[in-house]
């Protein structure tokens, strides 16, 4: 009986052990992603951006010669009253108010053009796709079994800078 019971014990000792075991082996690994520094670092040097960029330079160059223009005639309006040419005076006054009302309708289009690429840019699924598959990729070499986006938790108190993912994310994305 004694030899049984020994037995029994040492039996239930081993399943612990491998309890123990293979609890450990079913730990939980987290990781985080900041979506807002990988979207920043990824685009900032994406074509898309690159022409939005250009673009959006483009149109500022051609409001500041609208602008200048603007000022030329206000500067010649001024010289005009001041030697009383009335008829010249007058001709001023309606260019700058018709170039005037031009550059804020030019400029009002544009905006809306530049938010709406903006918007496309930030808004583009593909990227998300790509963003989703390349965390997969990163978390399962990493041996994660779950990763946090940052940006979308405000339960998150504290996190190890050993468990942020987000430059292995970039370095993944860049070398696609």
């Amino acid at each position: 009986m004694k030899f049984f019971t020994k037995k029994t014990i040492a039996f239930a000792f081993s399943l612990l052990a491998a309890g123990a075991l293979f609890a450990q082996q079913h730990i939980t690994n987290f990781g985080v992603v900041d979506t807002t520094k990988v979207y920043e670092q990824f685009f900032k040097n994406s074509s898309a951006v690159k022409a939005y960029e250009e673009k959006r330079a483009a149109f500022q160059e051609e409001i500041t010669r609208r602008a200048d223009e603007i000022r030329s005639l206000q500067t010649k309006l001024q010289e005009a009253q001041d030697l009383g040419m009335d008829a010249d005076v007058k001709s001023y006054q309606d260019s700058i108010r018709i170039k005037s009302s031009s550059l804020k309708t030019y400029t009002q289009q544009k905006n809306t053009e530049l938010n709406n690429i903006k918007n496309n840019l930030s808004n583009n699924n593909e990227f998300y796709k790509n963003l989703n598959r390349t965390i997969k990729k990163v978390a399962e070499n990493e041996g994660l079994s779950m990763v946090i986006n940052l940006q979308q938790s405000n339960s998150i108190l504290w996190y190890s800078p050993a468990v942020d993912i987000t430059d292995k994310v970039i370095e993944s994305l860049e070398q696609q």
